[in-house]
């Protein structure tokens, strides 16, 4: 169940979006990639002075509308004909030959695709609408995950989002953490939404079940950049390229698992660098039960996400101006962990 609320966040504790500073711009300044232009074969005749030279090589250099990766693709999967016969990547041209190129869709070409499904939609009017998203969804296609996302699911329940970029929304959430998140229905909603995230004028509140016992509250003050060494991390920086990062976070529960202790933190952000909260708990000696990215390994089994859900939500309405807030239920399987480790009276 979800209900809304009145706003209960201190306008003092200004937070954003977890992934709003490293998201938001590029909405900003997004123009939508062109699809296949055309699907037609294409025929050309090589010269004889490419003699020696690689398949792949010689067609990316005739062929520069498209990348020599997704040419590569094709003649892997047999869509490119050397003299009649299916080319080879690394096979060795003569000259003269006759090659045909049949281009194929990329799997992002069909990626803004409507999909139905289950969505529960904590508040919808004419113009903005609020999501409360389960764990397990990816909000955006990206490499790896083309369909079944949330954008999909948008695109099919209000068709009217396909003219409005990245159907509307305007932040993001990890695919295993749950919560609350925004869309715009109107490209006028998404703009003045997009505003209010680079202002940092989005207020959101998280629940987190960490490892360990941090302080009753405090604040998490380190730079944040890519990690030199796993791209798909991030990590505390002094590096030139790292961004500031703010985390508030106060501790409203402490219990067990496996009598290892463990404590339920109200996290609100400053800043809204990607994977903000988890970073900064886990820099700081608490990593987040059921992180298998930064959390320790022999500890993920007692959950099978990070225990994270984004449970507050408050910004200022793009049309009427007036001030909204939203809070969901703990997600059921948060729930459940919490009962687990003893915490059992947290407000509702």
């Amino acid at each position: 169940m979800t209900k809304t609320i009145p706003s209960k966040i201190p306008d003092s504790e200004i937070q954003s979006d977890e992934f709003a500073d490293d998201w938001v711009d590029e909405i900003a300044e997004e123009t939508e990639s062109a699809s296949l232009p055309d699907a037609s074969p294409i025929i050309v005749k090589l010269s004889d002075d490419v003699c020696g030279d690689r398949l792949d090589k010689v067609i990316a250099g005739l062929i520069p509308q498209f990348s020599r990766s997704r040419l590569q693709q094709w003649i892997t999967s047999g869509h490119v004909m050397v003299d009649g016969e299916v080319g080879r990547n690394k096979m060795m041209v003569l000259g003269g030959e006759e090659v045909i190129v049949h281009p194929q869709p990329a799997p992002e070409d069909n990626a803004y695709s409507p999909e139905k499904m289950a969505l529960e939609i904590v508040f919808e009017d004419d113009t903005i609408m609020v999501i409360n998203k389960p764990a397990g969804l990816v909000v955006h296609p990206a490499a790896g995950n083309w369909s079944g996302t949330l954008l999909n699911g948008l695109l099919h329940y209000y068709p009217a989002l396909g003219g409005v970029p990245r159907a509307g929304i305007v932040h993001r959430l990890d695919k295993d953490t749950s919560g609350l998140m925004v869309v715009a229905k109107t490209l006028e909603a998404q703009t003045d939404l997009v505003r209010q995230l680079q202002a940092r004028t989005v207020k959101r509140e998280y629940l987190a079940l960490v490892w360990g016992k941090p302080n009753l509250s405090g604040t998490i003050d380190l730079p944040m950049a890519r990690h030199p060494r796993d791209r798909i991390k991030m990590a505390v920086s002094d590096s030139p390229s790292a961004k500031p990062a703010l985390t508030h976070f106060q501790r409203i529960a402490i219990g067990a698992l496996d009598g290892k202790s463990v404590s339920l933190v109200e996290c609100q952000l400053e800043t809204g660098r990607t994977h903000q909260i988890r970073v900064h708990m886990a820099h700081s000696g608490f990593p987040l039960v059921g992180d298998v990215l930064y959390g320790k390994q022999h500890l993920a089994s007692h959950f099978d996400r990070q225990a994270l859900q984004a449970r507050r939500l408050g910004l200022i309405h793009p049309k009427n101006h007036q001030e909204c807030s939203w809070q969901v239920e703990l997600a059921v399987d948060i729930a459940a962990l919490l009962v687990r480790a003893g915490i059992d009276d947290v407000e509702a």
